[in-house]
């Protein structure tokens, strides 16, 4: 409380008086007896200290007052002195007065993170007495435990005094018993190889309804990571039912050592949100934290002797053929499809196929696919070779053996899958091959006698020729006469669109029947009954108004089968698939519209 000092000068000589001895009374008209030299000297010395110590007086109370003044003006306090963790607190931040900008937070965010802020400016009357303030209030979450403070904080010419807080364990905290969330990340090994599937989940446990939840990804370095599910069910703990929100990630360790799985933060809004409140006061900001965890990661072992380092759960080759393999003839193609398919692997991790060297076989290797499958259970890769087989001479083939060794990750022993060798015989003669070679490729002497044949007749080729010219305009003239009539209004029906549904059915039987002429004209059904709007007669052609990429590849796959010399046999395998991508793919590219009807928003 600020007092109030009066200081007076007072005149020692004016209120001095002497006394006579033996009580007698001075005589009057008499001038008074003179006083001490002492008493003037000590009265004079006073009145010196007095006029000193009065400037140091006002410094000493203004002083006294600038301080009960910055007291009242800049005003920090908190909910809570004690928290965990994984939990929060409120600063709130008041400044008596008016102003512009904010403090100066900066300091705070060393030991805090500044998960939300709010400014308000009131007035009030209270007794008669009006008082204005800014009140700033922060949701704050710990970044560490231990004894943290809440630095002073700095606002126009004012101080706040310090807070302390102690930050405990997560779970620790005194009201942590009836947490309404908690986070839990549980790796399904403490210890796996390089380059080994580690599935990590984590779950979001809560009693209470939470919106606005600000999820932050599993990354972890050294290490490739995806989100392979997502789930949400109820489990209860202690007799209390939990909401759980669980995501699974799969990581793929990239060296051996300690491999760190970071504390994960995700802020939550708790209570009912109310429409109709402009700082809905009755919800609360949760920050919700995971412990880290460290995994072990071991070193390829030195037993191991494949080729390529493979880790997986399990490892499975297959093959299909495009045809019977037991009726081979002599310059007929066919495709053999190889699968690769690694549980606990993605596709990138697994090998090519070797080289498949035959005499009397040539072979026409196609672009492997690669494809991964991502469940509950991880990552299931898969890689598939596709390779056109053609026989130039009768007789019995083999077709190596294919050998790929791999570690289990479940038995902790290195284990060997092989593709049987594959044996068949081919018929026909050699003379065959060489016929359809000189049907596809004419000899030099028919050629010459074709251009003496030629040159002989261009007398009757120009007569063609003119034919045709006048024919071509007669066509146009009937065209010209058709289109002056289509202009002119018809009240014949609109033609019936056919279903896009059942035209996807019937591309989905031609895929798997495995004819490309068939499958063109399925494809070209479905597109026209997909977007009516689309022009063209081809599947090139339509393919330039939609861009579409799978469009594109189906189409290479169906033209190297039509229109190849000699047909390249078709990938049947390879088109089923396509067909199911293309069958979900949206439109790329889009009209643009001539005029737009409204403007922009916020333009």
């Amino acid at each position: 409380m600020v007092g109030q000092f009066t200081m007076r000068n007072v005149n020692c000589a004016n209120v001095s008086s002497h006394a006579t001895p033996g009580n007698a009374e001075p005589q009057l008209g008499k001038a008074g007896p003179r006083p001490a030299r002492g008493s003037v000297s000590r009265s004079t010395h006073a009145n010196r200290i007095a006029q000193l110590l009065q400037p140091v007086l006002l410094v000493l109370l203004t002083l006294l007052v600038s301080v009960a003044h910055a007291d009242d003006q800049l005003k920090a306090s908190v909910d809570r002195n004690a928290i965990g963790i994984d939990e929060t607190l409120t600063l709130t931040l008041r400044f008596s007065g008016t102003g512009s900008g904010q403090p100066d937070f900066e300091l705070l965010q060393q030991n805090f993170d500044i998960l939300s802020s709010q400014q308000s400016n009131q007035y009030q009357v209270i007794n008669g007495r009006a008082e204005s303030f800014v009140e700033w209030t922060l949701a704050l979450a710990p970044k560490r435990q231990g004894k943290l403070f809440i630095p002073s904080l700095h606002y126009q010419g004012q101080v706040s005094d310090a807070i302390p807080i102690q930050v405990t364990e997560a779970g620790q905290a005194p009201d942590s018993g009836n947490r309404q969330a908690f986070l839990e990340v549980e790796p399904d090994k403490k210890q796996v190889h390089v380059q080994e599937q580690l599935l990590v989940k984590v779950r979001l446990y809560t009693t209470v309804g939470l919106h606005d939840i600000a999820t932050e990804p599993l990354q972890i370095a050294g290490a490739h990571v995806e989100k392979v599910d997502e789930q949400r069910y109820e489990r209860r703990i202690n007799g209390v039912g939990h909401a759980v929100y669980e995501l699974t990630y799969a990581v793929f360790p990239e060296s051996s050592g300690d491999l760190t799985i970071p504390a994960l933060n995700y802020v939550a809004v708790a209570g009912r949100r109310d429409p109709f409140s402009l700082f809905n006061r009755n919800t609360q900001r949760l920050r919700l934290r995971s412990e880290p965890q460290t995994i072990k990661v071991l070193p390829k072992p030195d037993s191991y002797s494949g080729a390529q380092w493979l880790p997986a759960a399990s490892l499975g080759i297959s093959q299909t053929w495009s045809k019977d393999p037991h009726s081979f003839t002599v310059g007929e193609p066919i495709t053999r499809i190889i699968t690769i398919r690694g549980e606990g692997l993605r596709a990138a991790q697994l090998p090519p196929l070797p080289k498949l060297n035959v005499d009397g076989l040539k072979t026409y290797p196609d672009q492997p696919q690669q494809d991964d499958q991502a469940d509950g259970n991880g990552i299931t890769g898969s890689r598939i070779e596709t390779t056109a087989l053609v026989a130039t001479k009768p007789g019995d083939y083999q077709l190596p053996p294919i050998t790929v060794t791999w570690w289990d990750t479940k038995s902790g022993r290195q284990r060997a899958t092989q593709l049987p060798a594959f044996r068949f015989t081919v018929t026909g003669s050699a003379a065959a091959m060489s016929a359809q070679n000189a049907n596809s490729n004419p000899a030099p002497e028919s050629a010459a006698a074709e251009g003496t044949t030629h040159a002989s007749s261009d007398h009757f080729w120009r007569n063609i020729a003119i034919a045709a010219l006048a024919s071509h305009l007669l066509w146009v003239l009937y065209f010209l006469a058709l289109r002056r009539r289509g202009s002119r209004p018809s009240n014949t029906p609109k033609q019936f669109q056919p279903d896009a549904g059942q035209q996807a059915r019937a591309l989905e039987e031609a895929a798997a029947n495995g004819d490309a002429a068939e499958i063109q004209q399925a494809a070209l059904n479905w597109l026209r009954a997909r977007w009516p709007g689309v022009q063209g007669n081809s599947l090139g052609e339509i393919n330039r108004e939609l861009g579409l990429d799978e469009l594109g590849r189906l189409q290479e796959q169906l033209d190297a089968a039509l229109y190849s010399t000699p047909p390249k046999p078709l990938n049947r395998q390879q088109v089923v698939i396509l067909v199911q991508r293309l069958l979900k793919v949206e439109r790329v590219h889009t009209p643009v519209a001539d005029a737009k009807p409204l403007p922009d928003l916020f333009a």
